[in-house]
């Protein structure tokens, strides 16, 4: 039986569940998945409130190994280990350490897999457009016993302790063999996109800590990615007016006048906020005036790494 057959029922019933509820304001209720076995949606019950993280640091770690394809904006590949030197054109991992250092926030960075399998010093893991199986020790054999998925296993279970993810732009191409990964993006993956194109971007939800000192509609620039599955049982934050877009798609059929871009919900009791935004590298830069949109995005995921960590309100 297919993944899509296996999930269809369940997912037609989330999915008219989370898009009314993303159009009306109001919360649709957490539940077991039955596909991805765990409690997830936006009511704060699949939230495991242990306090597990109350003595943890404002301290986030951010991830953009790529065993694949790499963005232009993640720079040259990092050296192995923690917080390696950093050059001018590693402009994702320069810019969220700016901003976040701006509001208090620590933050590690590395490429390196081994430092995946101890999560727990972390209010949040921000996956910074790594692609494929990221979270794979190649570099391991099998034998003896060795762990190639750790990685895979210490990510788990730090959600399950009450931790927070962030998922930005191709957090989407990554860990697509992994179904467990697909449900901490909201049952959503990239399928494709169009054109790196200007388009609008609209505010759906402007109750949530990240979208709330936002104008209602702002320009910008992306890929616009379209997804395969769509994302259900989520609250989102933002889409894009697809009228906007020159090339409205690739070879996806699109998702019609309902674009999400941004989106949050709890999972398997952590909380995790994603946005399919951020493919240039300007997007990140300290001038925002050279690039339409760069301050309102900013404000975006640094509050919505906040709310990931628990700092302010998660996706109300």
């Amino acid at each position: 039986m297919s993944r899509t057959t296996r999930a269809l029922g369940a997912a037609a019933a989330l999915f008219l569940a989370g898009t009314a509820h993303a159009q009306t304001g109001a919360p649709a209720p957490g539940s077991l998945d039955p596909y991805y076995k765990v409690c997830r949606g936006t009511d704060p019950s699949c939230y495991n409130d242990w306090g597990a993280f109350a003595s943890t640091p404002n301290k986030v770690l951010i991830y953009s190994r790529t065993a694949g394809p790499r963005h232009a904006n993640l720079g040259p590949a990092l050296a192995a280990g923690l917080n390696p030197p950093l050059a001018p054109a590693n402009a994702v991992q320069n810019g969220l350490i700016r901003l976040l250092a701006a509001e208090g926030i620590t933050a590690d960075w590395t490429e390196d897999v081994t430092r995946m399998t101890s999560l727990n010093g972390y209010k949040a893991i921000i996956f910074a457009s790594p692609t494929r199986d990221a979270l794979w020790d190649h570099a391991k054999t099998a034998s003896g016993g060795t762990q190639l998925d750790a990685a895979r296993h210490a990510l788990r279970q730090y959600m399950r302790r009450g931790g927070g993810f962030v998922g930005i732009h191709n957090a989407f191409g990554t860990e697509y063999n992994w179904p467990y990964y697909e449900g901490l993006l909201g049952n959503a993956n990239f399928y494709d996109h169009g054109a790196n194109q200007n388009g609008t971007v609209q505010v759906v939800n402007k109750n949530d800590a990240s979208t709330e000192m936002l104008p209602d509609s702002f320009g910008f620039k992306d890929e616009w990615y379209t997804l395969m599955p769509f994302p259900t049982n989520v609250k989102f934050l933002m889409t894009v007016d697809t009228n906007s877009l020159a090339t409205k798609r690739g070879t996806h059929p699109g998702h019609g006048s309902f674009h999400p871009v941004s989106w949050c919900q709890y999972y398997d009791g952590g909380r995790s906020w994603v946005t399919t935004l951020g493919h240039d590298g300007g997007a990140f830069a300290q001038d925002t005036a050279a690039f339409p949109g760069a301050a309102e995005f900013q404000k975006h995921i640094v509050a919505g790494i906040k709310s990931a960590m628990g700092l302010v309100p998660f996706c109300r």
